[in-house]
Protein backbone atom coordinates (compact mmCIF):
# COMPACT_ATOMS: atom_id res chain seq x y z
CA UNK A 1 0.00 0.00 0.00
CA UNK A 2 0.85 3.54 -1.00
CA UNK A 3 0.93 6.25 0.89
CA UNK A 4 -2.34 8.87 -0.17
CA UNK A 5 -1.72 12.69 -0.64
CA UNK A 6 -4.17 13.15 2.30
CA UNK A 7 -1.74 11.05 4.35
CA UNK A 8 0.89 12.79 2.75
CA UNK A 9 -0.66 16.33 3.89
CA UNK A 10 -1.07 14.81 7.30
CA UNK A 11 2.41 13.68 7.90
CA UNK A 12 3.50 17.04 6.56
CA UNK A 13 1.18 19.00 8.79
CA UNK A 14 2.48 17.43 12.23
CA UNK A 15 6.18 17.14 10.94
CA UNK A 16 6.00 21.12 11.00
CA UNK A 17 4.53 21.72 14.37
CA UNK A 18 7.28 19.42 15.22
CA UNK A 19 10.09 21.05 14.14
CA UNK A 20 8.37 24.67 14.78
CA UNK A 21 8.38 23.54 18.83
CA UNK A 22 12.07 22.81 18.84
CA UNK A 23 12.51 26.22 17.26
CA UNK A 24 11.32 27.74 20.40
CA UNK A 25 14.97 26.50 21.91
CA UNK A 26 17.17 26.24 19.46
CA UNK A 27 16.77 29.17 16.69
CA UNK A 28 17.75 29.50 12.98
CA UNK A 29 18.44 26.13 12.31
CA UNK A 30 15.54 24.67 10.63
CA UNK A 31 17.42 22.38 8.66
CA UNK A 32 19.35 20.62 11.39
CA UNK A 33 15.82 20.00 13.38
CA UNK A 34 14.25 18.76 10.17
CA UNK A 35 17.49 16.32 9.83
CA UNK A 36 16.70 15.39 13.64
CA UNK A 37 13.10 14.70 13.06
CA UNK A 38 13.74 12.53 9.74
CA UNK A 39 16.17 10.63 11.58
CA UNK A 40 13.46 9.88 14.14
CA UNK A 41 10.57 9.41 11.59
CA UNK A 42 12.95 7.15 9.39
CA UNK A 43 13.66 4.83 12.77
CA UNK A 44 17.45 6.05 12.84
CA UNK A 45 19.78 7.48 15.10
CA UNK A 46 21.22 11.10 15.10
CA UNK A 47 24.65 11.50 15.93
CA UNK A 48 25.73 15.53 16.44
CA UNK A 49 28.97 16.85 16.07
CA UNK A 50 30.36 20.50 16.87
CA UNK A 51 31.75 22.58 18.81
CA UNK A 52 30.54 23.36 22.67
CA UNK A 53 28.18 25.83 23.14
CA UNK A 54 26.20 25.54 19.81
CA UNK A 55 23.19 23.95 21.20
CA UNK A 56 23.75 20.19 20.45
CA UNK A 57 22.44 18.90 24.33
CA UNK A 58 19.65 21.71 23.55
CA UNK A 59 18.34 20.57 20.49
CA UNK A 60 18.34 16.42 21.51
CA UNK A 61 16.47 17.16 24.40
CA UNK A 62 14.47 19.57 22.83
CA UNK A 63 13.53 16.50 19.95
CA UNK A 64 12.66 14.24 23.15
CA UNK A 65 10.57 16.67 24.49
CA UNK A 66 8.24 16.79 21.75
CA UNK A 67 7.61 12.92 21.69
CA UNK A 68 5.47 11.80 24.51
CA UNK A 69 7.48 9.49 25.43
CA UNK A 70 10.24 8.02 27.83
CA UNK A 71 13.62 9.77 27.72
CA UNK A 72 16.94 9.36 29.62
CA UNK A 73 20.29 11.19 29.37
CA UNK A 74 23.39 9.14 29.45
CA UNK A 75 26.52 11.44 30.12
CA UNK A 76 29.33 9.00 28.66
CA UNK A 77 32.60 9.28 30.23
CA UNK A 78 35.81 7.00 30.35
CA UNK A 79 34.52 5.22 33.55
CA UNK A 80 31.47 4.39 32.25
CA UNK A 81 30.87 0.54 32.41
CA UNK A 82 28.31 -1.66 29.31
CA UNK A 83 26.50 -2.44 32.62
CA UNK A 84 25.47 1.22 33.13
CA UNK A 85 23.96 1.77 29.60
CA UNK A 86 22.33 -1.76 28.75
CA UNK A 87 21.43 -2.57 32.79
CA UNK A 88 22.36 -6.08 34.83
CA UNK A 89 21.53 -8.76 36.45
CA UNK A 90 20.78 -8.65 40.20
CA UNK A 91 20.24 -12.37 42.21
CA UNK A 92 17.05 -11.65 44.83
CA UNK A 93 17.61 -13.40 47.88
CA UNK A 94 13.92 -13.37 48.81
CA UNK A 95 13.00 -15.28 45.25
CA UNK A 96 16.48 -17.28 44.77
CA UNK A 97 16.44 -15.96 41.16
CA UNK A 98 18.30 -13.41 39.20
CA UNK A 99 16.26 -10.31 38.08
CA UNK A 100 17.14 -8.25 35.36
CA UNK A 101 17.45 -4.11 36.22
CA UNK A 102 17.40 -2.44 32.92
CA UNK A 103 19.55 0.64 32.35
CA UNK A 104 18.65 4.02 30.38
CA UNK A 105 19.25 2.39 27.18
CA UNK A 106 15.55 1.15 27.44
CA UNK A 107 13.58 4.43 26.86
CA UNK A 108 12.51 6.22 23.75
CA UNK A 109 14.46 8.41 23.08
CA UNK A 110 18.29 8.66 24.58
CA UNK A 111 21.01 11.07 24.74
CA UNK A 112 24.49 9.98 24.58
CA UNK A 113 25.91 13.10 25.15
CA UNK A 114 29.62 12.83 24.75
CA UNK A 115 29.73 9.60 23.33
CA UNK A 116 33.28 9.87 22.30
CA UNK A 117 34.29 10.26 26.19
CA UNK A 118 33.39 6.50 26.85
CA UNK A 119 36.26 3.24 26.18
CA UNK A 120 35.11 1.28 22.87
CA UNK A 121 34.15 -1.51 25.35
CA UNK A 122 31.83 0.41 26.47
CA UNK A 123 30.43 2.06 23.19
CA UNK A 124 30.24 -1.57 22.26
CA UNK A 125 27.03 -1.96 24.30
CA UNK A 126 25.45 0.65 21.90
CA UNK A 127 26.42 -1.71 18.99
CA UNK A 128 23.27 -4.18 19.52
CA UNK A 129 20.36 -2.29 20.27
CA UNK A 130 21.12 0.13 17.80
CA UNK A 131 20.97 -2.01 14.97
CA UNK A 132 18.43 -4.94 16.11
CA UNK A 133 16.17 -2.92 19.09
CA UNK A 134 17.23 -5.51 21.59
CA UNK A 135 19.69 -6.31 24.65
CA UNK A 136 21.48 -9.29 25.32
CA UNK A 137 22.45 -9.65 28.87
CA UNK A 138 23.65 -12.67 30.48
CA UNK A 139 22.34 -14.59 27.67
CA UNK A 140 18.71 -12.85 27.90
CA UNK A 141 17.36 -10.95 25.33
CA UNK A 142 15.01 -8.01 25.88
CA UNK A 143 13.97 -5.65 24.05
CA UNK A 144 13.50 -1.55 24.06
CA UNK A 145 10.78 0.52 23.77
CA UNK A 146 9.52 1.33 20.09
CA UNK A 147 9.55 4.12 19.30
CA UNK A 148 13.22 3.70 19.84
CA UNK A 149 16.14 5.98 18.94
CA UNK A 150 19.92 7.35 20.37
CA UNK A 151 20.56 10.69 19.75
CA UNK A 152 24.50 11.48 20.40
CA UNK A 153 26.31 14.29 20.56
CA UNK A 154 30.71 14.82 20.45
CA UNK A 155 32.98 17.35 20.38
CA UNK A 156 35.66 17.00 17.21
CA UNK A 157 38.23 19.80 18.78
CA UNK A 158 39.02 18.26 21.86
CA UNK A 159 40.92 14.77 21.75
CA UNK A 160 42.56 14.17 24.96
CA UNK A 161 40.77 11.55 26.75
CA UNK A 162 38.24 10.36 23.73
CA UNK A 163 38.28 7.19 21.68
CA UNK A 164 37.28 8.01 18.28
CA UNK A 165 34.19 6.01 16.97
CA UNK A 166 35.19 3.19 14.88
CA UNK A 167 33.72 2.46 11.69
CA UNK A 168 31.31 -0.17 12.76
CA UNK A 169 29.36 2.48 15.16
CA UNK A 170 29.36 5.21 12.82
CA UNK A 171 27.48 3.08 9.85
CA UNK A 172 24.76 2.59 12.85
CA UNK A 173 24.05 6.47 12.42
CA UNK A 174 21.49 7.02 10.09
CA UNK A 175 22.91 10.67 9.92
CA UNK A 176 25.25 12.76 11.17
CA UNK A 177 24.92 16.49 11.08
CA UNK A 178 26.30 19.80 13.01
CA UNK A 179 24.09 22.72 14.04
CA UNK A 180 26.32 25.43 13.60
CA UNK A 181 26.55 28.97 14.94
CA UNK A 182 23.57 31.28 14.40
CA UNK A 183 23.34 34.05 12.45
CA UNK A 184 23.33 37.51 13.91
CA UNK A 185 19.40 37.73 13.80
CA UNK A 186 19.10 34.64 15.75
CA UNK A 187 21.79 35.56 18.09
CA UNK A 188 20.28 38.94 18.50
CA UNK A 189 16.98 36.89 19.75
CA UNK A 190 19.14 34.65 22.04
CA UNK A 191 20.67 37.32 23.68
CA UNK A 192 16.92 39.24 24.21
CA UNK A 193 16.07 35.72 26.17
CA UNK A 194 19.27 35.27 27.84
CA UNK A 195 17.29 35.61 31.26
CA UNK A 196 15.93 32.28 30.68
CA UNK A 197 18.88 29.27 30.37
CA UNK A 198 18.17 26.46 27.78
CA UNK A 199 18.13 23.84 30.21
CA UNK A 200 15.53 25.29 32.47
CA UNK A 201 13.14 25.62 29.12
CA UNK A 202 10.55 22.43 29.07
CA UNK A 203 8.46 22.46 25.86
CA UNK A 204 4.98 20.74 25.77
CA UNK A 205 5.21 17.88 23.93
CA UNK A 206 3.22 18.09 20.26
CA UNK A 207 2.95 14.41 19.40
CA UNK A 208 2.71 10.65 21.49
CA UNK A 209 4.84 7.73 20.88
CA UNK A 210 1.78 5.74 19.32
CA UNK A 211 1.68 8.74 16.83
CA UNK A 212 5.65 8.38 16.14
CA UNK A 213 4.88 4.87 15.17
CA UNK A 214 2.16 5.67 13.31
CA UNK A 215 4.37 8.75 11.27
CA UNK A 216 7.34 5.94 10.39
CA UNK A 217 5.10 3.43 9.09
CA UNK A 218 3.58 5.70 7.04
CA UNK A 219 7.08 6.91 5.65
CA UNK A 220 7.56 3.32 4.35
CA UNK A 221 5.04 3.36 1.86
CA UNK A 222 6.27 6.38 0.50
CA UNK A 223 6.75 5.74 -3.36
CA UNK A 224 10.01 5.07 -4.64
CA UNK A 225 10.50 5.10 -8.37
CA UNK A 226 12.87 2.50 -9.69
CA UNK A 227 15.06 5.29 -11.34
CA UNK A 228 15.27 6.84 -7.91
CA UNK A 229 16.99 4.00 -6.70
CA UNK A 230 18.92 3.64 -9.88
CA UNK A 231 20.55 7.02 -8.84
CA UNK A 232 21.26 5.97 -5.21
CA UNK A 233 22.86 3.31 -6.59
CA UNK A 234 25.04 5.01 -8.98
CA UNK A 235 25.46 7.67 -6.06
CA UNK A 236 26.92 5.14 -3.54
CA UNK A 237 29.26 3.23 -6.43
CA UNK A 238 30.43 6.27 -7.38
CA UNK A 239 32.04 6.73 -3.35
CA UNK A 240 33.49 3.01 -3.72
CA UNK A 241 35.37 3.74 -7.20
CA UNK A 242 36.55 7.25 -5.94
CA UNK A 243 40.31 8.23 -5.76
CA UNK A 244 40.39 9.77 -3.04
CA UNK A 245 38.33 7.17 -0.43
CA UNK A 246 39.39 3.90 0.74
CA UNK A 247 36.36 2.34 2.10
CA UNK A 248 32.99 3.62 0.50
CA UNK A 249 29.37 3.32 1.60
CA UNK A 250 27.72 0.00 2.54
CA UNK A 251 24.37 -1.67 1.59
CA UNK A 252 23.29 -0.07 4.54
CA UNK A 253 24.19 3.40 3.88
CA UNK A 254 21.94 3.40 0.56
CA UNK A 255 19.20 2.11 2.38
CA UNK A 256 19.16 4.59 5.33
CA UNK A 257 19.54 7.21 2.01
CA UNK A 258 16.38 5.69 0.55
CA UNK A 259 14.38 5.50 3.74
CA UNK A 260 15.58 8.91 4.99
CA UNK A 261 14.53 10.37 1.09
CA UNK A 262 11.30 8.90 2.06
CA UNK A 263 10.39 10.48 4.90
CA UNK A 264 11.82 13.90 3.80
CA UNK A 265 8.94 13.26 0.94
CA UNK A 266 6.20 13.11 3.23
CA UNK A 267 7.27 16.02 4.82
CA UNK A 268 7.27 17.91 1.83
CA UNK A 269 3.76 17.06 1.40
CA UNK A 270 4.44 14.18 -1.22
CA UNK A 271 3.67 10.73 -1.82
CA UNK A 272 6.90 9.95 -4.06
CA UNK A 273 10.30 10.95 -3.83
CA UNK A 274 12.28 13.02 -5.93
CA UNK A 275 16.11 13.35 -7.06
CA UNK A 276 16.24 16.68 -4.70
CA UNK A 277 15.00 14.75 -1.69
CA UNK A 278 18.76 12.17 -2.51
CA UNK A 279 20.21 15.29 -2.97
CA UNK A 280 19.42 17.02 0.18
CA UNK A 281 20.11 13.96 2.59
CA UNK A 282 23.32 12.71 0.96
CA UNK A 283 25.91 14.60 3.10
CA UNK A 284 24.47 14.13 6.15
CA UNK A 285 23.49 10.45 5.40
CA UNK A 286 26.75 9.05 3.56
CA UNK A 287 29.67 10.86 4.48
CA UNK A 288 30.09 9.94 8.01
CA UNK A 289 30.65 6.32 6.48
CA UNK A 290 33.61 7.21 4.29
CA UNK A 291 36.86 6.23 5.07
CA UNK A 292 39.37 8.89 3.55
CA UNK A 293 42.74 7.61 1.91
CA UNK A 294 45.31 9.14 4.13
CA UNK A 295 46.98 10.83 1.77
CA UNK A 296 43.90 12.60 1.16
CA UNK A 297 43.33 13.65 4.20
CA UNK A 298 46.56 15.48 4.62
CA UNK A 299 45.82 17.04 1.41
CA UNK A 300 42.58 18.53 3.03
CA UNK A 301 40.28 16.39 1.46
CA UNK A 302 36.66 16.09 3.00
CA UNK A 303 34.07 13.51 3.06
CA UNK A 304 31.05 16.47 2.46
CA UNK A 305 33.47 17.85 -0.34
CA UNK A 306 33.28 14.21 -1.91
CA UNK A 307 29.79 13.97 -1.44
CA UNK A 308 29.46 17.11 -3.20
CA UNK A 309 31.26 16.74 -6.10
CA UNK A 310 29.59 13.14 -6.64
CA UNK A 311 26.52 14.77 -6.93
CA UNK A 312 27.55 16.81 -9.53
CA UNK A 313 29.40 14.17 -11.61
CA UNK A 314 26.61 11.26 -11.13
CA UNK A 315 23.44 12.45 -13.46
CA UNK A 316 20.08 12.86 -11.14
CA UNK A 317 17.01 10.63 -13.43
CA UNK A 318 15.13 13.24 -16.11
CA UNK A 319 12.53 10.72 -16.06
CA UNK A 320 10.45 7.82 -14.34
CA UNK A 321 11.36 4.20 -15.51
CA UNK A 322 8.34 1.54 -16.73
CA UNK A 323 7.89 -0.48 -13.92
Amino acid sequence: MTMTPEQAKWFSDVFARLVANVEHVLLGKTFVVRLGFVSLLSEGHLLLEDFPGTGKTSMARAIAQSVQGTTNRIQFTPDLLPGDVTGVTVYDQRSGEFEFHGGPIFSNIVLADEINRASPKTQSALLEVMEERHVTVDGVTHRVSHPFMVIATQNPIEQAGTYRLPEAQLDRFLMKASIGYPDHASTLRILEGSTTRAHDTTLAPVVTADVVVEMAALARTVHVDPSINDYVSRLVDATRSATEVRLGVSVRGALALVRAAKTLAAAGGRHYVVPDDVKALAEPVLAHRLVLDAEAEFDGVTAPSIIAQLLIETPPPSERQAV
